[in-house]
């Protein structure tokens, strides 16, 4: 199999991007006892990141139709590295809190741009591929960020686990600058009414916003599960520690098996029948993850996680056939909502955890995957 430098710069562009973003959600229980915070505050060093990238990304969209691609990318990698230094610095959950924001405002100018780079460089099945090569980057790279940051935390305590994730960043940066070919189809999109035309033809547009409904429910969906299962598995009778928990998060490598497999069903079936097998397949998930078994938690994760990748991927791909124009702000205004989603996901199940625990948050989980079905179902007809 010949070797492609531009599937690999994707990949591994998605791979630094989630290598940052929820690593902390491994240490919240450490973080909860260390700071001397509740539950919800704790998982509010997931909100920061999350509420900051669901508010720049339409502007990053605009950035990126006016000035490119490549460069942007790594750009805002190089200046990742910043925040998560000072992350691991940080005095107090506030402190804290504002550099997982600083994090967050960087991070739409990896996962926004790179998703219109697909959009823009492919084309039919080939944006199908190259946009399932993304989401097993992203798939790694959430396996990843968690799994290191449980074992720095379990050798060294949590502050390391930035330090670690932050020398990763920088290799990521120079993996992508080396690897990945600058764009060769862009067509710049100057000034602001240009932009802000883009953003009222992607709300009329049902098939984007249906588009935008599937990515608020993907990382809803994947935020709330892994949030409060480890929260779950962290107390009695499982009582696992950070190295622990974090090693749960090999079940995201699900992902990067079912995900090239769903890319191919959906370039034969259309990409309506292949999410209605993945909704199928993160229910029977989560209703395995009822028992009170640790192995049936664990391959319940693996059901949902595998279930929320291959709905990624697939409306990652649709949002280049859905958008005749401006694609980056249609990437944008799909990241916001995306992000509101994984912001929503671990605000939202709290109240919920305390009254009924876990299956009160599998319940809601179900609800939102539910809706996004039927509006999937109803709009995403290929073009």
């Amino acid at each position: 199999m010949r070797f492609d430098p531009r599937a690999a710069g994707v990949a591994l562009a998605g791979m630094v991007n989630f290598l940052n973003l929820y690593s902390v959600q491994a240490v919240m229980p450490t973080l909860a006892r260390d700071f001397d915070v509740s539950v919800a505050q704790a998982g509010l060093t997931v909100t920061a990141s999350t509420a900051a990238v669901a508010l720049v990304a339409p502007a990053v969209g605009m950035i990126s139709d006016a000035l490119g691609r490549k460069r942007l990318i790594v750009g805002a990698m190089w200046a990742l590295v910043i925040p998560t230094l000072l992350a691991g610095f940080a005095p107090s959950l506030s402190w804290l809190l504002l550099w997982r924001f600083v994090q967050g405002l960087m991070l739409p100018f990896i996962f926004a741009v790179t998703v219109a780079y697909v959009g823009d460089e492919t084309e039919g099945g080939e944006t199908i591929r190259l946009a399932g090569t993304y989401s097993a980057g992203t798939i790694f790279g959430g396996f990843a960020g968690r799994f290191i940051a449980g074992i720095a935390a379990s050798l060294a305590g949590w502050r390391a686990s930035f330090f670690v994730l932050a020398v990763l960043t920088v290799a990521g940066a120079l993996a992508v600058a080396w690897l990945l070919p600058r764009e060769r189809r862009f067509r710049p999109v100057r000034g602001v009414r240009a932009g802000l035309g883009g953003f009222a033809e992607h709300l009329r547009n049902p098939r984007l916003i249906a588009t935008y409904a599937v990515g608020f429910a993907v990382l809803f969906s994947i935020v709330a599960a892994f949030t409060y299962a480890n929260f779950l598995l962290a107390a009695p009778p499982y009582g696992l520690g950070p190295a622990e928990l974090g090693a749960i998060f090999v079940v995201y490598l699900v992902g990067m098996v079912v995900t090239p497999l769903a890319t191919r069903l959906a370039v034969r079936w259309g990409r309506r029948a292949t999410l209605a097998l993945a909704y199928a397949t993160g229910i029977a998930g989560l209703a395995l993850s009822l028992l009170p078994s640790l192995a049936a938690i664990i391959a319940g994760l693996a059901g949902i996680s595998a279930a929320v990748f291959i709905e990624g991927a697939l409306s990652i791909g649709f949002i280049g056939a859905a958008a005749r124009r401006a694609k980056s702000v249609a990437v944008g205004l799909y990241v916001t909502v995306y992000y509101i989603g994984g912001s929503l996901g671990g605000i939202v199940p709290a109240s919920v955890w305390h009254r009924f625990g876990w299956p009160g948050c599998v319940a809601l989980i179900v609800l939102v995957q539910s809706a996004m079905l039927a509006i999937a179902w109803r709009w995403w007809r290929e073009v």
